[in-house]
């Protein structure tokens, strides 16, 4: 089965990092861990809510850039950097969601994420 990685696209960071943005095999697109991290590449500090907004935006860049979107999303992984704003999180997760179609999702706190971020996103897409 062939894999298509995805380095760039309109939308995604633009970083350094020796890993692709997504890689696509098959029907399925797994997005790398994203951060909040702005299109020059530069970590963009801010409330637990706020760097959740730009990770997502970024998981769906790379998605898009896969030719998924986000209705495709079955699996979300979250890791805090504090755990006490997950429900600051959540107000964002499910203004993201708002019909009751959520990915299934994993939360769990880290000890220490990249750039000292808050928030990291994982997700997989599958097309139907």
């Amino acid at each position: 089965m062939t894999r298509k990685f995805i380095e760039s696209g309109p939308g995604l960071p633009n970083w350094s990092n020796p890993i692709s943005h997504a890689v696509v095999v098959g029907k399925m697109c797994f997005v790398s861990g994203q951060l909040s991290i702005s299109g020059d590449g530069e970590y963009v500090e801010g409330t637990a809510a706020e760097e959740a907004t730009l990770a997502f935006n970024n998981v769906f860049a790379a998605l898009k850039a896969a030719g998924f979107d986000k209705s495709d999303i079955a699996y979300i992984d979250i890791a805090f950097s504090d755990l006490t704003k997950l429900d600051e999180v959540n107000e964002i997760y499910m203004a993201i969601f708002p019909d009751g179609k959520r990915p299934a999702r994993t939360v769990y706190e880290a000890a220490k994420l990249p750039f000292g971020g808050k928030v990291k996103i994982v997700a997989t897409a599958v097309k139907d």
